[in-house]
């Protein structure tokens, strides 16, 4: 017998105002603003724990005093993938990528102009999480900016990642030319990527949904340890959100040159690429799907937006009666359809992401 569906309100009552708000939030026309802020929060976090520890490692060095390391930097922005999906991820689906979301939009239906918002959102969570990084660490950036003017090692270092604007923006390494930088990046986020598409599939008995967000963070944190110093990006949110904020403290001279084209775009192309990889070689559509994906996916159709209002209570409904109902014209496309088109059904939903990897 299948278990009951117990919802949150069944065990745990809300205020009315959050109960009032809530039964408007989830509405069509205007869930679309929970789930963007969800994407830009997921971004902030990861931006904000990866980038205050890569400040403390830049103006540590200038300074002459030690005050942060790689690793440090690698843990931090594991760390912060692993918060911005345990977090947000139930809300968005936990993109937190537009490398993540473009792959949904080609291979799962995700919707396009819902895309488009998503990487909005995401951009926008970078550039917030680098603004307030930047105000908290203001008074120690600009003693590290004149201690490089008192060494007259300003113009050769500012706008590169040892400089005050690396903190921010992505640049490239002194000595670094932009055809290894380009292999770099492609080679990692070849790696990141063919990892987090292994995460969302249902079918992977070796890595269960309540495991994923692990996996993705530690690939993050694996790529930042061995790759950082070459160059690498990974993620074209919190590139192209550090580098407009660089941009709007220094100017012009944060653009980042040609490697600018590379960090923003590689990880995108990469990313199809390793998904085609993946889904060629290694995934496989008679492999059994094990329990814990189908709880998981039970989990999601369960979600009370899935549920017209004549139905029974939670309680009494099972999960053969969840997906005869998550076919029904009136749903509400929310949760689920982060990872595919709305109104596709629960045969389609089981080809979604069990999480996405924010980089």
């Amino acid at each position: 017998m299948a278990s009951p569906v117990v919802r949150k309100r069944d065990i745990m009552p809300r205020n009315r105002i959050f109960t009032a708000w809530e039964r408007q939030r989830n509405r069509s026309e205007v869930h679309w603003m929970a789930e963007m802020f969800a994407e830009m929060l997921g971004v902030f976090f990861y931006v904000y724990a990866g980038v205050s520890s890569t400040a403390g490692f830049v103006v540590g060095n200038i300074i002459q005093q030690p005050l942060s390391s790689l690793q440090q930097i690698g843990f931090a922005y594991a760390f912060g993938v692993l918060f911005a999906i345990g977090i947000a991820g139930a809300t968005s689906g936990g993109h937190f990528s537009p490398c993540i979301t473009i792959v949904h939009v080609l291979f799962n239906g995700f919707p396009r102009m819902k895309a488009v918002r998503y990487i909005v959102a995401q951009i926008l969570g970078a550039y917030i999480a680098c603004a307030l990084i930047y105000n908290q660490w203001k008074e120690f950036i600009v003693v590290a900016e004149e201690a490089l003017v008192t060494a007259k090692t300003f113009d050769a270092l500012m706008y590169t990642p040892n400089g005050p604007a690396g903190i921010f923006g992505l640049y490239l390494p002194v000595g670094q030319t932009l055809g290894r930088a380009f292999l770099n990046e492609a080679a990692v986020v070849f790696f990141v990527g063919i990892i987090t598409w292994a995460c969302m599939d249902p079918s992977n008995y070796m890595v269960p949904p309540v495991m994923a967000q692990f996996f993705v963070s530690m690939a993050y944190g694996v790529a930042i340890w061995g790759f950082a110093v070459p160059g690498i990006a990974l993620n074209t949110a919190r590139d192209v959100g550090g580098r407009l904020f660089s941009m709007t403290i220094w100017g012009m001279p944060a653009t980042g040159g040609k490697y600018a084209a590379i960090a923003a775009l590689t990880n995108i192309i990469v990313t199809i690429f390793a998904v085609v990889v993946y889904e060629i070689f290694l995934a496989d559509s008679d492999r059994v799907v094990p329990p814990a994906s189908l709880d998981y996916f039970a989990w999601i159709k369960g979600h009370g937006r899935y549920t017209p209002p004549h139905t029974q209570h939670p309680r009494q409904r099972n999960d053969e009666e969840m997906d005869s109902d998550s076919s029904k014209d009136s749903e509400k496309p929310s949760v689920t359809t982060y990872e595919v088109a709305p109104k596709m059904g629960y045969e389609s939903h089981q080809h979604g992401a069990i999480h996405s990897v924010p980089r």
